[in-house]
């Protein structure tokens, strides 16, 4: 009996592997968690660039630092360093638990999957940006749970990314030792390096590197519509969701609308005010003091900027606007999802309408939509009402049971069929599924949308084709 137990502790742990097994990726192996009752494992904090700190503040994401043993990936990373949330606004939507400790060690990123090991399962996988305007934000807020995706066949991934001056800093010193001779846009780097870890480990989580969605909402949004412009992601996804972006249309596209000389010459200002005249004086600064830095120069010095603090023009990651690259051709060819919510700004509107037509006409389908569902509240005072700008995010993720709000039975149908339609899209470019073609590209024959309501008596969803 004594030489029997070895073994049946032996079995068991090879069970359990074969039920979560260790998986090798960049950097070293590491185990996730299953789901309690589920076929659905998630894999948090995993590091898909080295460290961005010391002499790599403001460098291009570097490899990931290899570990030693086993990686349990069971906690999230930290956040990108970025200001407390104050009361009012989204801390009570999306924030109530408080802020997470931020950090600049932030290039973490998290899969929920349902075939973990299964190299050959050839899952579709999509990257989920986050927004908060490039200065907030962190892609483990509590509505970005990704299991639902997960369950519907679909290897959700979502990524930290550097914010603020961190992550968009542009400085005549820092293009001076860059091998490619700029500055800034290391955020928008960052989400590159997640699209080529997906690419070379994504296998591992039963994803296909060759089905790749890029998907985002507000900044995270703009951060999909630049990487549909930078040559740097070319072949790293092949299609895209972006919910409340800001416009194309040429007159209200302000995506990396700054003048990147005018950013230079006013990153430089800022940095010189605040004593920081060196490389190594300004990487020796405290995160902290990067933080508020921008804020603080406005308020003394009266200079608006623009500073870098998002993404610019800069002639290599980021060659050109969004909105020139769209009419002249030179954006991804690829299937689109576009839309916003009702209370959006009124501008996102007809900018989605003109991104539509000039997609239409060089024969690429997008998907238009409007989430016109005002979310229900318990009639508390100070939080935000309507259907607001983000209130859509309970919905594809089919997340409400996270939410404090009071919603009804219409409301988790229509989570049912918002995370249907774009859980369809990212398995096949098609949000129908294969069911019938309810929902129509945009044309100019039928320049529609989908809107997303509920009943009047809140039970069921109401969705439909309508002039957009």
């Amino acid at each position: 009996m004594k030489k029997l137990i070895p073994l049946l502790l032996a079995w068991a742990l090879v069970a359990c592997t074969e039920k979560n097994p260790v998986l090798t990726v960049s950097g070293g192996s590491l185990v996730g968690a299953q789901l309690p009752g589920e076929k659905v494992y998630v894999y948090k904090g995993i590091p898909y660039a080295a460290p961005p700190v010391g002499e790599l503040r403001w460098k291009a994401p570097q490899p990931v630092l290899p570990w030693e043993g086993v990686r349990e990936a069971l906690e999230f990373g930290h956040p990108a360093m970025q200001a407390p949330h104050t009361p009012g606004g989204y801390t009570p939507e999306f924030f109530f638990d408080g802020d997470p400790a931020f950090n600049e060690d932030c290039l973490t990123l998290n899969i929920w999957t349902s075939r973990p090991g299964k190299p050959g399962a050839g899952l579709p996988v999509v990257l989920w940006l986050h927004g908060g305007g490039y200065v907030a934000g962190w892609s483990s807020e509590p509505e970005m749970d990704g299991a639902e995706w997960a369950r519907r066949g679909v290897v959700m991934v979502s990524a930290n990314y550097r914010l603020g001056i961190l992550g968009f800093l542009a400085h005549p010193a820092l293009s001076a030792e860059d091998p490619n001779g700029v500055s800034g846009n290391y955020g928008m780097l960052d989400q590159i390096a997640a699209l080529k870890w997906i690419r070379d480990n994504i296998a591992q989580f039963g994803g296909d590197p060759e089905n790749v969605t890029i998907m985002g909402q507000s900044a995270g949004a703009a951060s999909v519509q630049t990487l549909c412009v930078s040559p740097l992601s070319r072949g790293l996804f092949n299609k895209a969701i972006i919910q409340s972006g800001r416009s194309v249309a040429p007159e209200n596209d302000n995506t990396a609308g700054a003048d990147m000389e005018a950013v230079l010459a006013n990153d430089q200002a800022m940095m010189d005010w605040a004593g920081y005249e060196t490389l190594e004086q300004m990487r020796a600064a405290p995160a902290e003091k990067m933080v508020s830095l921008a804020n603080e120069y406005m308020r003394e010095s009266g200079n608006r900027g623009p500073f870098g603090t998002a993404p610019v023009v800069d002639r290599y990651a980021l060659p050109e606007r969004f909105s020139t690259a769209t009419y002249g051709g030179r954006i991804a060819q690829i299937p689109y999802m576009v839309g916003m919510v009702s209370g959006d700004n009124p501008r996102i509107r007809p900018g989605i309408r003109a991104f539509a037509a000039e997609r239409a006409n060089a024969g690429q389908p997008v998907y238009t939509y409007v989430f016109d569902r005002p979310l229900p509240t318990d009639g508390r005072k100070g939080v935000l009402e309507g259907a607001f700008h983000s209130a859509e995010l309970w919905f594809t993720f089919h997340t409400l049971d996270r939410c404090w709000r009071p919603f009804k039975e219409g409301d988790y149908a229509l989570a049912d069929r918002m995370i249907e339609a774009w859980t369809s899209f990212v398995k096949t470019g098609n949000p129908n599924g294969a069911g019938p073609e309810v929902w129509k590209p945009y044309s100019a024959e039928a320049p529609d949308a989908m809107y997303f309501r509920v009943s009047a008596d809140e039970t069921q969803a109401v969705c439909g084709m309508e002039a957009l």
